[in-house]
């Protein structure tokens, strides 16, 4: 028989079921929250490696600082003295073409072009294609049907722009075919632009004359984004202790069956260590796991609700992080970062220049870089051995930033099928996911699998599904 039957019961330990927990044990102090999490660690992909003087993101290296969930949280945590924010002398970021990094004009922010005087001086584009860009303020708007990123992108700012400067960033944040990209989930923001101000150009000037604060010059976005100076696992790791405090409850062990059981719901659990299962009882239950396993334990319950989650598909990819000595390096690194178009025949999505965003990542004298292989368009690249993918990473670096010599150090982390891709009609698959689980009372979704992959948006996926389930308790 089930233990009790009051608590709420989450799902997954990662950044979203924190999240939860946190709103969740605030909202019912006297309510019992019991967390599983199957990797019996808090967290999920978030997680910092410290090794000899290294200090290594296996992940994300920082957020958004401009969204409010992910300062708030901080704040309330007591972690803002901790915060760092990107050096300001690498407050940019470069694309590769035709054999060297070139940055991205000043002002252009993913699709919406800020200065008409970056465009037309910058070498990433043809005179023909600067002359396009600057020509999509008159591209007449379009207001309905759902367009694809590559699809939006040609169309406003033409294939020359969105082969040498939109691919690449995107690929940088998404790892994802731009060619199944939704627009309505992924960049809604620029979709509203062109829907209220009829076109990028006019919709990002206007944003600015908003936004006095926001400058226009090189690297604006990067100022917006922060770090920790011990690295981001910092944040679930402060998380999870102060749940601890509250009385929240975290078991690590494989959920077997989720079940409604009257006005409430069970959950059948093989614990870490248990010969048998164990069955608990909730009066709420937040499943913050990927759609997939979500699907899956909801298959059962809802079959048309699990065919909903189980239709969101994921990427892989791998971060291989290399460490040089600074003479070996011949590339400046005086960016943020490195994005490489498709077209550019290279291996490599994007590379990170993790020692010169922030202090403390290398050892004095050397230098760490993180790069970004696989994706959407590149799966069998997650399956490569590591002696394979460090082979790859290592000619990449060496093409691309000129490093040489044998690395210092050297770290793989493989995240198959752990990026959901927001294709073409995921904002309609998403709003029918929350109809059809809004009939089951007690239940709540959350994680990037939905509304955002970034990290505010995460937390703010894990507080809306503690909202929601308070509110029906």
């Amino acid at each position: 028989m089930p233990e009790n039957q009051g608590e709420v019961v989450i799902v997954g330990g990662g950044l979203a079921g924190l999240a939860a927990a946190e709103a969740a044990s605030a909202a019912s102090p006297g309510r019992r929250v019991i967390i599983f999490e199957a990797a019996g660690r808090p967290g999920g992909v978030i997680g910092t490696v410290q090794e000899d003087g290294w200090l290594v993101e296996r992940s994300a290296d920082c957020f958004l600082a401009a969204r409010p969930e992910g300062i708030e949280l901080i704040t309330r945590l007591g972690l803002g003295d901790q915060l760092i924010g990107v050096n300001p002398q690498v407050r940019r970021a470069l694309v590769w073409h035709r054999g060297r990094a070139v940055p991205v004009p000043t002002g252009f922010r993913l699709l919406a072009p800020g200065r008409i005087g970056s465009i037309l001086t910058t070498p990433l584009l043809s005179p023909a294609g600067r002359l396009r860009v600057l020509a999509e303020r008159w591209v007449p708007r379009r207001t309905t049907g759902e367009e694809s990123l590559q699809a939006f992108a040609t169309r406003r700012l033409g294939r020359e722009a969105f082969e040498r400067l939109v691919q690449p960033l995107a690929a940088g944040i998404w790892t994802a075919d731009p060619a199944r990209l939704g627009m309505a989930a992924a960049c809604g923001e620029f979709l509203q632009l062109e829907r209220e101000h009829g076109s990028l150009w006019a919709g990002e000037r206007a944003r600015l004359r908003n936004q006095p604060q926001v400058a226009e010059a090189a690297g604006a976005r990067y100022g917006q984004f922060a770090s920790f100076a011990s690295g981001m696992e910092t944040l679930p790791a402060r998380l999870a202790d102060r749940l601890r405090d509250r009385g929240v409850e975290f078991r690590t062990g494989r959920i077997e069956r989720v079940a409604r059981t009257g006005a409430g719901w069970s959950v059948t659990s093989r614990l870490e260590g248990s010969p048998q299962s164990v069955e608990q009882a909730a009066a709420a239950l937040i499943l913050a796991v990927p759609a997939p396993v979500a699907g899956a334990m909801l298959a059962a319950l809802d079959p048309a609700l699990a065919s909903e989650l189980t239709g969101i598909e994921y990427a892989g990819s791998v971060v291989v992080s290399l460490g040089f000595r600074r003479a070996d390096v011949a590339h400046p690194l005086d960016a943020a970062g490195l994005v490489v178009p498709r077209s550019a025949g290279r291996r490599a999505l994007a590379v990170s220049f993790s020692s010169s965003k922030f202090p403390g990542r290398a050892p004095a004298d050397h230098v760490l870089m993180r790069l970004f292989l696989g994706g959407a368009l590149d799966p069998a690249t997650v399956e490569l051995s590591d002696r394979g993918l460090v082979e790859l990473a290592v000619t990449e670096a060496r093409g691309l930033v000129g490093a040489t010599g044998t690395p210092r150090f050297q770290r793989i982390d493989r995240w198959a099928s752990s990026m959901p891709q927001y294709h073409v009609g995921h904002a309609d698959r998403v709003s029918r996911i929350e109809q059809a689980v809004a009939a089951w009372p007690g239940l709540a979704l959350a994680g990037a699998a939905y509304r955002g992959v970034g990290i505010p948006q995460v937390i703010a996926s894990g507080q809306a599904a503690a909202r929601q389930v308070a509110a029906e308790l």
